[in-house]
């Protein structure tokens, strides 16, 4: 029999399905020659610091710091996990061959490999790499399954990562809370999670710290239209009047109209982390729930592999694109025009060469049913993408017109859509975009040389402080390792020193709010004053720089690529650690954390996607309130119970999508 294990129990059905295997048993699915198994995320985890040493049970400096001569896994303590374990051990044990059909990236590969090396399995295993659930990519993938060899520089950047988790994690947890804790209390420093924590203070201490300075804005209306004075601002009030008074009295006179053509190419196709980025800034929904939503569009087989980190197709996608588009029919009106012509083949979409194991996130063509509203959004912004990169570039016309009263010059720039193209799929969006940008205004014809009369104006204004982070750009400032970029470009090539993956950020985010170091006010993320304290105590900029952190995480990329060695990786991250330990003990100041938060329990191992009657073991409910008015609000709206959570639709009644942790709102329809 050849063993097949995946992820999760759909994926297996799924599987089992395409190959012929519908015999069901406790914990697998067999026939035709194959059993197909499953796990429920992860099931094995590294080994807590008391496995390697009964002496680092208890917390002590004098333990600092723990390195374990060599890792070790276990399984997760969970009877649910170690039931299904063990129907994969005995499977293995008589298996002529493994097909580790797991997700395609770097957490799957860890997941299976760790299963497979508790499970002592000895026998060839081979890999299915696919990007989508539908039945033809799965058989696709079966036709063209390859070696677990070509996937071993995968699984050792995976398992470098969760090695240093484990070493900074564990050891700088113990030591701050050792050195600077309050009794009882635990501070919770994270390779990841710290300089995450650590953009958010440092840009909070910067609106506090933050003066607001005055300037002044001189312009003129002329024909209706507003002309700014092109020096821009004024910084003296003196200077401003003076010019002010000097033009009032003198007509405006029109010196160059200048037109040129421009063209704008279609937005770029959804990695993860543009979805989550642009579903907050729409819906308001956060990154792990943009995760959970689009996770579960890839199990109903409606869109491809979403946990990648590139916003480009490899060209072999190309030929499959016209029947993609054919398959969703739900957007006949938009893919009609495209029907019986050749497609537009940008380089800025088709590209090997900026593609690895995944393309960017696109709808597969397959009818699907059964979709939530929320669900629906998200297929939506993802299918609006796709077919936009088949339409042609939105032509313009850019009009820039100067003037001049009393040699004091002004400036006014408009633009006019002369070929909408792509445009025409985002009408509504493009209309709010256009209200809050000047430059979209369309300009009435001038003539050089024209004049006439004007109404001068100086407004006093003052400078604004940097706004606060939102989820959505916290999850740039990750992307860029704490740089403000607007441009794809560039943001491209700072991805590569990003912090965390596209995968774990939302996570990431999640546990500073758990442990209370972060909180949400409407949109915007705060730190807690414990959060802000402790950023405060960490004097040793490995652990708190967003810059030094990305670094590591480029070797983390290099070693998934082969170009680095993952030994050597952690020979330096064992040293840093060391290093740290041995800095902080020389600290003599005597400080102490003086804020105190209750933190929500976070399990110190990986989280398991366990079963139903399992999952929710390690969640904490959030407290149930008894209200007199159930408040009026509809689906899209912030949970008014648990101010966390998004309202959603069910069949008889609106909830919170935080339900699974606790959440007891409900409104009968």
């Amino acid at each position: 029999m050849i063993v097949c294990i995946a992820e999760k129990p759909s994926v297996a059905r799924d599987i089992a399905e395409v190959l012929g295997a519908r015999n069901k048993k406790e914990g697998y699915i067999e026939g035709n020659g194959y059993q197909v198994t499953w796990t429920f995320g992860h099931l094995c985890t590294l080994k807590e610091p008391h496995e390697y040493t009964p002496s680092w049970k208890s917390w002590s400096m004098g333990a600092l710091p723990m390195i374990p001569p060599r890792f070790g896994i276990r399984l997760i303590a969970d009877k649910g996990i170690e039931k299904q374990f063990s129907i994969i051990e005995k499977l293995m044990s008589k298996a002529e061959g493994i097909i580790n059909c797991g997700d395609a990236g770097q957490e799957g590969e860890l997941i299976q490999r760790w299963v497979m090396q508790k499970a002592g399995a000895h026998c060839p295993v081979k890999r299915l790499w696919i990007s989508s659930l539908t039945e033809e990519a799965i058989r696709q993938g079966f036709s063209q399954l390859r070696d677990q060899s070509e996937f071993q520089a995968l699984y050792e950047a995976g398992l470098s990562r969760a090695i240093g988790d484990w070493l900074l994690g564990m050891n700088a947890t113990r030591l701050y809370t050792l050195k600077y804790g309050r009794k009882g209390q635990v501070l919770s420093i994270g390779r990841v999670q710290t300089p995450t924590l650590a953009l958010i203070v440092k840009r909070q201490q910067e609106i506090e710290c933050f003066k607001p300075e005055p300037y002044w804005e001189l312009k003129t209306v002329y024909r209706e239209v507003t002309f700014s004075a092109a020096k821009g601002r004024f910084s003296k009030e003196e200077e401003a009047q003076q010019l002010l008074e000097k033009i009032k009295t003198a007509p405006f006179i029109v010196k160059d109209v200048t037109a040129k053509k421009g063209t704008e190419a279609p937005p770029r196709l959804f990695d993860l982390t543009s979805l989550q980025v642009e579903c907050n800034k729409k819906y308001g929904y956060g990154a792990d729930l943009t995760l959970q939503l689009i996770q579960s569009l890839y199990e109903k087989k409606a869109t491809t592999y979403p946990r990648v980190d590139t916003t480009y197709l490899s060209e072999d996608i190309y030929p499959k694109c016209a029947s993609i588009l054919s398959g969703l029919k739900k957007y006949a009106v938009y893919t009609a025009p495209l029907a019986n012509t050749k497609l537009l083949k940008r380089k800025k979409v088709f590209d090997n060469s900026k593609v690895t194991d995944h393309h960017a996130i696109i709808p597969t063509g397959k009818e699907v049913t059964g979709l939530t509203d929320m669900e629906m959004r998200v297929f939506n912004l993802i299918v609006q993408r796709f077919i936009a990169i088949f339409y042609p570039d939105c032509q313009f016309m850019a009009t820039t017109v100067l003037g001049t009263a009393a040699d004091v010059d002004f400036k006014v720039s408009g633009k006019q859509i002369t070929e909408p193209g792509w445009r025409m799929l985002f009408t509504k969006e493009i209309q709010e975009e256009n209200k809050e940008n000047d430059e979209e205004k369309v300009l009435p014809h001038f003539v050089p040389e024209e004049s006439g009369p004007h109404v001068p104006s100086l407004a006093q204004k003052y400078t604004q402080p940097p706004k606060p982070y939102t989820e959505a750009t916290l999850l740039r400032a990750m992307e860029t390792a704490g740089k403000t970029v607007d441009n794809d470009e560039l943001r491209d090539a700072l991805k590569e020193n990003g912090i965390g993956r596209p995968s774990t950020r939302a996570a990431i985010i999640e546990t500073l709010f758990k442990r209370k170091y972060i909180a949400k006010e409407r949109k915007n993320l705060k730190a807690t004053p414990t959060g802000v304290e402790l950023i405060g105590l960490i004097h040793e900029d490995l652990l708190k720089s967003a810059e030094l952190t990305g670094i590591w995480e480029k070797k983390l990329r290099e070693i998934e690529r082969g170009k680095y060695d993952a030994g050597g990786f952690l020979t330096e991250l064992k040293q840093m650690v060391t290093d740290i330990v041995y800095s902080v003990m020389k600290d003599n100041t005597n400080r102490r954390i003086t804020q105190v938060a209750e933190p929500e329990p976070v399990k110190t191992t990986r989280k398991a996607r366990s079963p139903k009657k399992d999952a929710d073991k390690n969640t904490v409910p959030i407290k149930k309130t008894i209200a007199t008015k159930i408040p009026d609000v509809k689906e899209g709206d912030k949970c008014p119970l648990c101010g966390k959570g998004i309202v959603i639709r069910g069949k008889t009644a609106l909830g919170c999508s935080e339900w699974k942790n606790g959440c007891s709102f409900r409104k009968t329809l």
